[in-house]
């Protein structure tokens, strides 16, 4: 039997390398998957699309995040809903921790 809930006290207690991005799955079933990153300064993930929508949670720093043709500045309490196949990125200006939550089996 699958585990009822899964519980982190405190997303934001992570450190990224002096250089690099850590990234750690929370979460991963056939319906979603959320994963925590964590970016050191000046680190990126280069625009992409993801065939799912997804949702980024911003808990800490400052970032650049790429939307389609739109950059939009990011920090805590930043919320972003993205559309299937919409193209993204994110550059990190201080260290950042992001949840990635992706939708990947919506009704």
């Amino acid at each position: 039997m699958e585990q009822p809930y899964i519980y982190h006290f405190d997303l934001q207690d992570i450190s990224a390398p002096s250089s690099g991005i850590v990234s750690k799955t929370l979460q991963n079933d056939d319906r979603s998957k959320v994963v925590q990153f964590c970016f050191a300064p000046g680190q990126e993930l280069s625009a992409h699309t993801a065939p799912f929508p997804a949702i980024l949670q911003f808990l800490r720093g400052l970032a650049t995040v790429k939307l389609g043709q739109d950059e939009q500045s990011a920090s805590q309490g930043t919320f972003v809903y993205m559309t299937p196949l919409l193209e993204h990125g994110i550059r990190a200006e201080t260290e950042v921790v992001m949840l990635l939550i992706m939708l990947k089996n919506p009704k």
